[in-house]
């Protein structure tokens, strides 16, 4: 793999995830696709993954906008940069109270690719500047 390869992988991963194609983005991704989110825990599996998604699509309704993927010149790492616009739909456990509250706030992720396929995301956001969005 190159990275006109990978940063082509990476951004087949935000375009399914900007058309809320959750089966499309877990078949790029390695079975055991390790994920570190932002501010969070680790999670290991593609099962574990697809969870995620589904509490994702259940709390919030976003869009990536304004992204640039770059690679290394082997293709085995990557990263992202973007803005995320957002709604703020169903009270996440821990968080302040949902009631449809917009938000803009610029994000990141870091991918490691392994057999053509995504072994790792970790993402990175503020989540102070989240939290005072929606009204923390």
């Amino acid at each position: 793999m190159n990275n006109d390869t990978a940063i082509a992988l990476v951004q087949s991963y935000y375009d399914a995830f900007n058309r809320g194609d959750w089966p499309a983005m877990l078949e790029l991704l390695a079975d055991e696709v390790v994920h570190d989110l932002s501010q969070g825990p680790r999670e290991t599996g593609r099962e574990a993954f697809a969870a995620f998604l589904d509490e994702m699509a259940r709390c919030y309704r976003e869009r990536l906008g304004d992204i640039v993927v770059m690679a290394g010149a082997d293709g085995r790492r990557a990263a992202a940069e973007y803005t995320v616009d957002g709604v703020y739909l169903a009270t996440q456990p821990g968080l302040p109270e949902a009631h449809g509250q917009r938000y803009r706030l610029p994000g990141g992720a870091f991918f490691e690719i392994r057999d053509g396929r995504i072994a790792r995301i970790s993402n990175h956001y503020n989540l102070g500047d989240w939290l005072a969005q929606v009204g923390a």
